[in-house]
């Protein structure tokens, strides 16, 4: 470094460390050429050559720098704080109170999520285990149905056809971290998303046991957990929703995750399980479905709360959300699992078999592409089929490397209904829903 009017200047390989975008400002210049010392000096600060420098878009910020941000649970630089369970993975912890904990892209490399691997959502405090018999748990049906019902877990599942499924389940504000510029709430990044296997009963066949009348149209749900303030009479949340949905064959009352009773952090003894709507729609420790004759206005409903705007708004700008819509089927994700952003491989690697997962809400995949060139060209995957409705779907491939250096591993969904992740996120709303543009993982070979 070298010091000029008093002042220290920093080389961009400092510049990179502490203040990425203004290092990425004067390495592309005015003109957007990334060459010459540029070049070097960004190579440099990368650990390696950029073989696909040619093809690296106009101010383009290298993941390596740009991605910690946006997967990072607390504020400001460096690596993310890391949540420490007994039983579970090194999760990113993304909050304390309440407890939220994302699983990094890697980590979710089963076809089946583990206990160990699944992201932890809290809206509230986490209550009391139950001390005596599970089976003795009771819930409560009511609302516009004609025999209202309270039935233990022990009548649900002797009483009602019980069910297995792999289900996906996903946070509403997965890939928040996203958003430019930053919006409230967990800054997750794609790691709010778990394809556990649930056993249950079909919510449906509990309504229809009810007795569902003609003014039925929307569902309200309750659990067990405290609100923060530690205010008895209020909820930590309340959502609901449309009956269609609550009437879906894969919405599920369970009460075991992978063959065992569902562990306490996610909702023991018994638990919604909305698939591919916002995981807030399975609630926790539930206690109570209310059939509502109207929209529910729980705790969690209305305003910009889990809703997203009809038509554009400004990025940045504040909103009441009264042209908003309720999110419902979350869009089109991919995920790489098979190599953990950052990781270094050995010289003379020139080949890459990835594999990851791809979902899209209540729809299906079509395909994934996969891009090292820095978008120039995209090499299709093979997406296997989902395990079934409403499970996520395995991916497979392989790319080429040219040589030793610096690449990024660009990868995209698209759905059955030909929408693809964008280049970035998209339609900004003030609580950060629905981000979902193309990732990207820094690999270093040599």
């Amino acid at each position: 470094m070298a010091a000029r009017h008093g002042r220290t200047e920093r080389s961009i390989q400092e510049l990179y460390r502490d203040d990425p975008e203004r290092a990425d400002a004067l390495a592309f210049g005015r003109r957007g050429a990334l060459k010459g010392t540029a070049l070097a000096a960004m190579g440099a600060a990368l650990g390696g050559a950029i073989p696909f420098a040619h093809s690296m878009p106009e101010g383009t910020l290298p993941a390596l720098f740009a991605r910690p941000a946006a997967a990072q649970g607390t504020a400001g630089s460096g690596a993310p704080q890391v949540l420490r369970m007994e039983g579970k993975a090194p999760l990113i912890l993304q909050g304390e109170r309440p407890l939220v904990a994302e699983t990094p892209e890697h980590l979710l490399d089963e076809p089946v999520t583990s206990y160990a691997n699944h992201f932890i959502r809290n809206n509230g405090g986490v209550p009391e285990a139950l001390s005596g018999d599970p089976r003795t748990w009771k819930i409560r049906i009511d609302g516009e149905v004609n025999t209202p019902l309270e039935l233990t877990l022990g009548e649900l599942e002797a009483r009602f056809p019980v069910v297995t499924r792999q289900l996906q389940m996903e946070c509403g504000g997965n890939g928040r971290a996203f958003f430019a510029p930053q919006t409230r709430g967990n800054q997750w990044g794609n790691g709010a998303i778990s394809n556990a296997e649930w056993t249950g009963v079909r919510l449906r066949d509990v309504l229809q046991a009810a007795g569902l009348k003609p003014s039925a149209v929307f569902t309200g749900h309750y659990g067990a957990d405290p609100h923060l303030s530690g205010a008895a009479d209020r909820p930590a949340i309340a959502r609901g929703m449309r009956l269609a949905k609550a009437m879906d064959e894969d919405t599920l009352i369970a009460f075991r995750m992978n063959g065992q009773p569902i562990p306490h952090i996610h909702g023991a003894p018994v638990r919604l399980i909305t698939p591919g709507w916002p995981g807030s729609l399975s609630q926790k420790w539930l206690t109570r479905i209310w059939i509502r004759d109207r929209v529910h206005d729980g705790a969690g409903m209305g305003g910009t709360s889990y809703r997203i705007p009809v038509r554009p708004i400004v990025p940045g700008s504040n909103s009441n959300g009264a042209d908003f819509a309720e999110m419902e089927s979350m869009p089109v994700r991919s995920i790489l699992s098979s190599h953990a952003h950052g990781t270094r491989l050995p010289a003379g690697t020139r080949s890459l078999d990835l594999r990851g997962a791809a979902w899209a809400g209540d729809l299906t995949v079509r395909a994934v592409d996969v891009s090292v060139d820095f978008g120039a060209t995209w090499t299709t995957m093979q997406v296997a089929a989902p395990a079934n409705r409403h499970a996520w779907q395995r991916w497979t491939g392989r790319v080429t490397l040219p040589s030793d250096g610096y690449y990024e591993i660009w990868y995209r969904a698209t759905d059955s209904d030909g929408r693809m992740q964008p280049h970035a996120a998209a339609n900004w709303n003030p609580q950060g829903y629905g981000a979902n543009p193309i990732s990207r993982a820094a690999i270093l070979v040599g």
